[in-house]
Parts: structure tokens; C-alpha cells; sequence
């Protein structure tokens, strides 16, 4: 099977190549937006019939949630309309979708986890055309498989984990929002859910919730990177005020994994032990 990997400079599709190694049975073709810009309608079309796709995962997206809030047009192009085209042409080759999609479609007021049927209420920019992408694909395409996730963090590109393991080299104390409360979540293990779904060539289509299991703040999750890795800077929690940002935040987005778990038959590592392992992989 050959499968298109879009952002394929990201940290997703790199946790992709990753985990994909030993799958002799998958050709990954992966693209960036330079050579695939999936903004241009017509240039996604062309490149889906020039080329024999069985599968497409979209790990292509505007994620730069503060900058999303004075980028509106271009968050929207990439989230919403990018994924919109990728829809398009996968129904027109008779291609599967595999769509990466985002907690922050919810506005964080919920006290128990969020499932799929859970009405959205994005907050920011970036939510907001993160969850339209996912009706455009909804609206257009019957075989595809949206995949929400929250907090991810690698060893590969720029995220969380390794903005505190840098900072910690130079400060010895950091302040870090202990108020917002979510899950941490390896790509690496996301990426092994990517590819097992696409080995499996499965058709158990629809939206799903994907994270690592556990609840954390940014404070906890701080806390145990610097824990686990020995590190000697200290860590305060503060509350969201006191680290104002030009977009908000969920103040919890918990979700509810048991779909994806029944569904794929997964078992899903809990946040602190495949962080552990991301750390040691680093």
C-alpha cells in the first residue's frame, strides 16, 4: 500500500518514520509544503493523479495556537481548506483519510472527559478552524478517520518537553500554569495507532479520541520532565493570569479514549511512562 504523508517534516510524520521501518508491506510518501501545498486545490489534485495513493495521513497543520488569533486567513487556508482539498481528492482516487485534529475544538468547561459526541465550542482561532477542517472532511468523504489528540511532545521538532528541557539549562526556576488540565501524549504512540490502522487497511471509519491515559497540568507535566530527567530546576505552579497569552486555552480537555480502545483492540501507555521513554529516547 502506498500512503501519502502529508507535513512530512513534522513531528507526527516523523514519529511515522519512526515506528513505519519494519513495515515492508507500506510505501510512505512524504511531503512538505513545498512540495505539496495543500492549500492549492488544484495542485493537490494533480498530485493525487499523478500518483497511485491507497492511504493519505494529514499531519500537515497550522498549529501556532497564539499566532493563529492575528493569522486567521492562513490558519484557516492550512486547518480548514487544506483539509477540505485532501478530502476532495481521497473521494475522487478512492483514497482512505487518516486526519490529525485537536482537543482545542473544546472550550475547556467540562468537569468529566470529553467523547466524540460531545458538543464543540472552540475558544481560539486555531480550535475553530481545526474543527472546521474536521466537518469538511465530514461533509466530503465517508472513508476517513479523524484522530483528536492533546499535548504532543517527541523527541523530534519543537514541543513542550524540549522548550523545558532547554529553559532548564539556564534557569535554575521556572513558573509553569498549573490551572489547565489535560494529557500529555507521545506521538511516537499516536503514530503506532496511525500505522497500525493503516496496516490492519481497516474500515472502522469516524471520529476518534486519542491521548495517553492520566491527567496532568502543564505544572505536573514540567514537574515530571524535570524529575525524570534529573534536572536540578525548580518548578511553580501559577495560575493562567499570571502568563496571559493572545489566545485561550482549554481549561480542561480530558478526553474519553474508550472508542478508539474498543474499537482497535489498543492498549493505551500512561503519560508518565511513555514520557519516561521519550526522555531516554532523546
Amino acid at each position: 500500500m502506498r500512503i501519502l504523508v502529508t507535513g512530512g517534516n513534522g513531528q507526527l510524520a516523523s514519529c511515522i518514520k519512526d515506528v513505519s521501518k519494519n513495515e515492508n508491506k507500506l510505501q510512505f510518501i512524504y511531503t512538505d509544503s513545498e512540495n505539496l501545498d495543500i492549500t492549492n486545490q488544484q495542485q493537490v489534485a494533480d498530485f493525487f493523479q499523478n500518483n497511485n495513493f491507497d492511504w493519505c495521513i494529514n499531519c500537515a497543520a497550522y498549529t501556532a495556537v497564539d499566532k493563529a488569533e492575528s493569522d486567521v486567513d492562513i490558519a484557516r487556508k492550512v486547518n480548514k481548506d487544506g483539509a477540505k482539498h485532501l478530502a476532495i481528492a481521497c473521494k475522487e482516487n478512492s483514497v482512505k483519510l487518516i486526519h490529525v485534529s485537536t482537543d482545542f475544538v473544546f472550550d475547556g468547561k467540562s468537569s468529566i472527559l470529553y467523547s466524540e459526541t460531545d458538543e464543540t465550542n472552540p475558544i481560539g482561532v486555531y480550535g475553530l478552524t481545526k474543527l472546521e477542517g474536521e466537518q469538511a472532511i465530514q461533509d466530503t468523504l465517508e472513508t476517513y478517520f479523524i484522530l483528536r489528540t492533546s499535548w504532543l511532545y517527541s523527541e523530534h521538532a519543537n514541543n513542550f518537553m524540549k522548550t523545558m528541557l532547554r529553559l532548564a539549562e539556564t534557569r535554575p526556576e521556572l513558573n509553569v500554569v498549573a490551572d489547565q488540565i489535560g494529557t500529555p501524549t507521545y506521538a511516537t504512540d499516536l503514530a503506532q495507532v496511525v500505522v497500525s490502522i493503516i496496516a490492519q487497511d481497516s474500515t472502522n471509519y469516524g471520529l476518534y479520541h486519542y491521548s495517553n491515559e492520566g491527567v496532568a497540568s502543564w505544572y505536573d507535566f514540567a514537574a515530571a520532565i524535570f524529575e525524570l530527567a534529573n534536572s536540578e530546576t525548580k518548578v511553580f505552579p501559577i495560575r493562567t493570569e499570571a502568563y496571559p497569552t493572545p489566545a485561550a486555552r482549554p481549561q480542561f480537555s480530558v478526553m474519553d479514549k474508550s472508542k478508539i480502545k474498543d474499537c482497535f483492540n489498543i492498549t493505551i501507555p500512561y503519560w508518565r511512562t511513555s514520557l519516561k521513554q521519550a526522555l531516554k529516547n532523546l
